[in-house]
């Protein structure tokens, strides 16, 4: 067991991959997160804001938003709660499910996120694209979309909400 206290595998190279998939995604957040705050957005709350940029109408059924960034429901209702006095969303009910309400990406949501994607970009440039070459920012694009569209695609078990996208407190 060598590198390991008392507890084998732990240096098996699979534990290592994924701890540095985590920390990755861990440090990341934190070089990450003050470029979002200097724009007045968590990075929680850019999570959805980004999802509903990324939907084809600028809107999305609260419940799918939730599923999106992998949180609950209620999650996402204190998200849009915050994003709605924000005025960076809209929340209005569906027009067939009365159950269900849609969430909509405000003008001033877009231009908050044109504004930060020029700052966002070079940050995460600077802490990530630009260390790479080419070939290994393909090799790690790929790799990490080969692993991801295999998570989601997997039939044996349902991530549990808010499994994913919490990266803990810098």
């Amino acid at each position: 067991m060598s590198g390991c206290h008392r507890v084998e595998g732990c240096d098996d190279p699979r534990i290592a991959a994924f701890g540095l998939v985590m920390d990755v995604r861990f440090l990341l957040s934190c070089r990450l997160a003050p470029v979002m705050a200097r724009h007045g957005i968590a990075e929680r709350d850019f999570d959805a804001v980004l999802q509903l940029a990324r939907s084809p109408d600028g809107q999305l059924r609260m419940s799918d938003l939730a599923a999106k960034t992998g949180m609950s429901t209620s999650g996402m209702t204190r998200v849009v709660d915050r994003l709605e006095r924000q005025e960076l969303v809209t929340r209005h009910p569906h027009p067939t499910d009365r159950r269900a309400s849609i969430v909509g990406l405000t003008e001033d949501g877009v231009a908050r996120l044109r504004e930060l994607m020029p700052d966002l970009h070079a940050a995460i440039d600077q802490w990530f694209t630009a260390r790479l070459s080419d070939t290994q920012r393909e090799q790690v694009l790929g790799g990490l979309g080969l692993v991801r569209e295999a998570l989601l695609d997997s039939s044996e078990t349902e991530p549990p909400a808010g499994a994913f996208g919490s990266p803990g407190h810098c």
